[in-house]
């Protein structure tokens, strides 16, 4: 009830935390409790220090300090902003450059090296929030998706569209 509790309330002021099962080290839950001289759990750490237990928690929460001393998880459309602005030219993809994991992003990225710009990938293998949250965010379904200077280009079809045309390079560029 204790954990189900911090749990609760790290969530409703958007905490970015991890947790582990002490149940599932007992040398880890004995030698914790030694370690922080703080003989009870949940144990709540920011930044590799003890803050403390629940009634802690609480009494930062009812003093509104507990926004102030804890990390922010970032939102999601924030998080995805900044990805698609990482590089001038970012893809992603199912793979990277170097280990394509489909024949669509083999296919785009053998269009991209020959253009000698240089790009940045993302794998959305990795990561199925980005994978599933940049399709909503670009309203574009499919993958790959080629962004430069934070603006989608489009998938394959279009990049292949743009190398036919001898639009590619200057749209690569931010000319277009």
């Amino acid at each position: 009830g204790f954990s189900r509790q911090m749990v609760e309330i790290l969530s409703r002021h958007g905490v970015a935390f991890s947790s582990f099962d002490v149940f599932s080290d007992e040398e880890v839950r004995q030698g914790l409790k030694a370690f922080s001289n703080w003989p009870t759990y949940p144990q709540l750490y920011v930044a590799g220090e003890l803050v403390g237990g629940l009634d802690i928690v609480k009494e930062l929460e009812a003093s509104g300090e507990l926004d102030t001393i804890c990390p922010k998880a970032q939102k999601l459309e924030d998080r995805l902003k900044s990805l698609i602005n990482k590089a001038p030219v970012m893809l992603f993809m199912k793979g990277s450059k170097q280990v394509a994991k489909c024949g669509f992003s083999k296919q785009i990225i053998e269009i991209l090296n020959s253009t000698g710009v240089d790009y940045e990938t993302f794998d959305i293998l990795e990561d199925e929030e980005v994978r599933q949250g940049l399709k909503s965010f670009s309203n574009w379904p499919t993958y790959p998706q080629l962004y430069v200077k934070g603006e989608l280009v489009g998938g394959l079809d279009i990049v292949k569209e743009l190398k036919e045309n001898g639009e590619l390079l200057p749209v690569l560029k931010g000319e277009n």
